[in-house]
């Protein structure tokens, strides 16, 4: 395992500061409820990644590990909601899709990883 959570290309990919910029043109009747939820599903992202590294048992960070994934499902259906109601450009929700697909498939080759690691005693 990585030393630190942030040596893992998971947690680096993470994508708050895009996403923040994104929903800051949402209107205002957005921001208890869309606006809200894709901030804190992108900051759950990186914080189960940190969070289950820090406990430093494999089957604990898988278990966080799984959650991001979670959050990282939950964030693009929330982009592609905003994407209809027209609260996101074609641009951004492409650029907002082709990191959550990258984060994505580093989250499942990194959980993938440490499923192969395991032994059976």
């Amino acid at each position: 395992m990585a030393q630190h959570y942030k040596d893992l290309i998971a947690w680096q990919k993470e994508m708050v500061a895009t996403l923040y910029d994104a929903t800051e043109a949402f209107p205002k009747r957005e921001t208890y409820s869309l606006t809200d939820q894709m901030r804190r599903a992108a900051v759950s992202i990186p914080s189960n990644i940190a969070e289950g590294q820090a406990h430093f048992s494999r089957r604990e960070f898988r278990h966080f590990l799984r959650h991001s994934d979670g959050s990282l499902a939950e964030l693009e259906t929330q982009i592609l909601i905003a994407r209809r109601r027209d609260y996101l450009t074609e641009t951004q929700t492409e650029e907002l899709l082709r990191r959550t697909n990258e984060v994505g498939r580093i989250l499942s080759g990194l959980l993938s990883s440490l499923k192969d690691r395991i032994t059976v005693s």
